[in-house]
């Protein structure tokens, strides 16, 4: 469903300021009304009926999203994604349940947040079970101080959430710590420096000579295959692939829809259309 509907309210267009202003003056239905619409999309396949459902609670997922900002994520990403579940909650809603689309909807829309989060926060995953995601978005609430937790701590959070204490440990340390690059800053020096990235003390497994002129060989040969599978995809498909992973400076799924004004969402599927385009020449070649 998220694929027919067609929102005037765009993450794409404007300053998020403007389209939170926006989605606020959506208007809003009682709980009849809304029981109507719900009715006119199930029984009859009303995709207007659908549309209005969404644009009055988009304003929820607003709120809801903001509550994830500690993550470091942008804003407008993690309404684009709260938009996405409350568009699965209106496509799965029952009117006959006798609770409100808000009510029914709040699960969709945290767990397609949760979901980018976990993805996107951290280059290696950390939280990958369900007990993991629990710590994960449950543990900073349990914080009543700065430091480490103390051992009646730990134990009273691994009580709460249903966990191990050895988990709540796994997930704090996790939690604590921040992706290092493989080979420092060049600008960062001091002895420090020489010491302390992985570059300097991790085994170079592939080190002999002939493997390493192999591989280069190798990799020119893949380069040149890329390039031409590049060449045979269509312009907006090319600039989409270089602006997002190529080009030295980077733009977001929104910058790109305001360029070719369409939703994030559609530069998401193009995107990931073109991926698949590559990755089928590439096995063909190979």
């Amino acid at each position: 469903m998220s694929q027919a509907l067609s929102l005037p309210v765009n993450l794409s267009l404007g300053s998020i300021e403007d389209y939170v202003g926006a989605v606020a003056l959506m208007p809003r239905f009682g709980a009849e009304e809304e029981r109507a619409l719900a009715r006119r999309f199930r029984e009859e396949g009303d995709l207007e009926a659908a549309r209005q459902l969404v644009l009055a609670n988009l304003r929820f997922v607003v709120h809801i999203a903001r509550g994830y900002m500690g993550y470091g994520l942008p804003l407008p990403d993690l309404i684009q994604e709260g938009n996405i579940g409350l568009m699965k909650a209106v496509k799965r809603y029952d009117p006959e349940m006798g609770v409100r689309l808000v009510s029914f909807a709040v699960h969709w829309i945290r767990a397609e947040i949760h979901e980018f989060i976990i993805q996107n926060w951290r280059i290696v995953k950390i939280a990958t079970t369900k007990a993991q995601r629990k710590l994960f978005f449950n543990l900073r609430k349990f914080k009543t101080r700065l430091g480490w937790f103390s051992q009646d701590e730990a134990n009273a959070v691994a009580e709460e959430l249903g966990v191990g204490v050895d988990s709540v440990y796994e997930m704090e340390n996790r939690l604590s710590n921040q992706d290092m690059a493989f080979d420092l800053n060049p600008e960062d020096d001091g002895d420090e420096r020489e010491t302390s990235a992985p570059i300097h003390y991790l085994q170079q497994a592939d080190a002999d000579p002939a493997e390493v002129l192999e591989s280069n060989e190798w990799g020119k040969h893949r380069e040149t295959h890329l390039a031409t599978a590049i060449e045979q995809l269509d312009d907006r498909s090319r600039d989409i692939l270089a602006s997002r992973w190529l080009n030295e400076e980077k733009l977001t799924l929104h910058d790109l829809a305001a360029r070719y004004n369409v939703s994030a969402e559609r530069i998401r599927q193009l995107e990931n259309s073109a991926m698949k385009k590559l990755k089928k020449a590439l096995l063909a070649e190979a």
